[in-house]
């Protein structure tokens, strides 16, 4: 749900920007236009899920992204269903990952791919959303579907999603960012915005990128809609 009070070191936006690491703005994603994802890791058997997301149980939830740059919007309403409904529907019974697979990657189109442990994805309130305020997700905002942790920075709410993997330790996985700015879990409660150094000290470092970084984003996808029209985003 969307809280009445902002976390530690947060302000409050109107409006809900692009986002994200400069250099993936201009990896925008390919196929949008359905939903087709791989699972994989140290399971039994690699599979592809796409029509048979359609048949789990749907949600609608109102929740806030925090991003670890210090913005916040408020009281998003997003649609989809719960992971936990998809691991355990889909990919436990399918896929059949080992038991001590609880490091979860999750890839996007454009290549960001951030982690989590497989307990905090399992938690209620996260979400594979497909569905924005009402609308189908748009481009700048992670179409055809993405990741909704609201315990937890942007940074681990990837968009563009196309892969999940369950692995049993880290072997597979490569940060997209210095290491001291990825945290492990990254939950907002406890402004875990990165390693070593404390989340109020990140505040003043990460905060002067945010004009420069919604302008990279919106400049790559004004391109986008300069070039193609019909896959401009909604």
């Amino acid at each position: 749900m969307a809280t009445s009070i902002l976390p530690p070191g947060q302000f409050e936006i109107d409006e809900f920007p692009p986002f994200g690491l400069e250099r993936f703005a201009r990896r925008l994603p390919m196929d949008t236009a359905r939903i087709r994802l791989a699972i994989q890791g140290d399971v039994e058997r690699f599979i592809t899920v796409d029509e048979e997301f359609g048949d789990l149980h749907r949600v609608d939830q109102t929740s806030d992204i925090h991003c670890v740059t210090t913005w916040t919007r408020r009281g998003l309403t997003w649609s989809g269903v719960r992971f936990a409904d998809f691991y355990e529907r889909i990919v436990v019974p399918r896929a059949r990952p080992r038991l001590d697979a609880t490091f979860v990657i999750l890839r996007g189109q454009d290549g960001y791919a951030p982690s989590l442990p497989l307990s905090d994805l399992l938690a209620p309130d996260v979400l594979l959303a497909d569905r924005l305020q009402g609308r189908p997700l748009s481009i700048e905002h992670g179409a055809p579907l993405r990741l909704v942790a609201p315990a937890h920075y942007g940074y681990k709410n990837v968009k563009h999603l196309c892969a999940v993997e369950f692995w049993r330790d880290r072997r597979a996985y490569r940060s997209a960012t210095y290491w001291f700015m990825d945290h492990p879990r990254a939950r907002v409660a406890f402004e875990e915005r990165g390693r070593i150094v404390p989340g109020w000290i990140l505040r003043y470092l990460y905060r002067p990128v945010i004009p420069r970084t919604i302008r990279e984003f919106r400049r790559a996808l004004d391109a986008r809609k300069t070039k193609s029209p019909d896959d401009a985003p909604a």
